[in-house]
């Protein structure tokens, strides 16, 4: 059987939709954002993408802009739950998943410290 391979985890490498969902939730003034590579420590999905905004409306634009970034290379999200109150606002693409917090809901559900052991990049 061979063995998957996994490529060295780096801003380079990243997969084009993972860059183009970083650049979208970056143009949106997007904080503290940062991917975790989840390929070797789970099944559910291969990348977190995890930033927080200022306010539920960035929130909910900063969700909307990642969207609208991936709809041309025909991504469609699986789901999109948390718009109402923009305070998680999680955008589940099967292999990308991406988590918009307010700053407090971010602290609460520290998604970096659960994942603790996964590589991570800062943006």
């Amino acid at each position: 059987m061979a063995e998957k391979t996994i490529k060295r985890f780096t801003k380079r490498t990243l997969p084009a939709a993972v860059r183009t969902a970083v650049e979208a939730a970056l143009a949106r003034k997007a904080e503290d954002l940062c991917v975790l590579d989840l390929r070797e420590l789970t099944s559910f999905t291969d990348f977190f993408v995890i930033a927080h905004g200022t306010s539920s409306r960035q929130n909910a634009a900063i969700a909307e802009a990642v969207v609208a970034a991936l709809k041309p290379a025909g991504l469609r999200p699986i789901s999109v739950e948390g718009r109402d109150s923009a305070d998680w606002v999680l955008v589940d693409y099967g292999s990308i998943v991406v988590h918009v917090f307010s700053r407090a809901a971010r602290e609460h559900y520290s998604l970096e410290k659960l994942w603790g052991d996964a590589p991570r990049l800062d943006f």
